[in-house]
């Protein structure tokens, strides 16, 4: 399953401050159709992400019935991106 999406930067701050991108509800329902093939355990769901020019491989998180999409400094920083910003991301959920 690919699909490309705006999504917002958020800034969680527990234990130690992490980034996350928010997948749109549109999405989420396209990928609640496949999650059950595609997850692990735990409900997080295995992907392939590009923002600009960087690729990643991660997982989703389930979060109050969406997903968030983790935004590690590796991928955040070259692309400047902060809490608050719009992104476009193109993802491939790995089943």
């Amino acid at each position: 399953m690919e699909l490309v999406f705006a999504g917002r930067v958020i800034e969680w701050r527990g234990p130690s401050p992490y980034f996350f991108a928010v997948v749109p509800d549109d999405e989420c329902t396209q990928i609640r159709e496949v999650a059950a093939m595609a997850s692990y355990g735990w409900g997080v769901i295995p992907v392939e992400a590009r923002i600009g020019e960087v690729a990643f491989t991660t997982s989703l998180f389930p979060r109050d019935g969406g997903y968030l999409l983790p935004l590690k400094n590796a991928v955040r920083k070259p692309q400047g991106l902060v809490a608050g910003d719009e992104v476009t991301v193109g993802m491939t959920v790995r089943l």
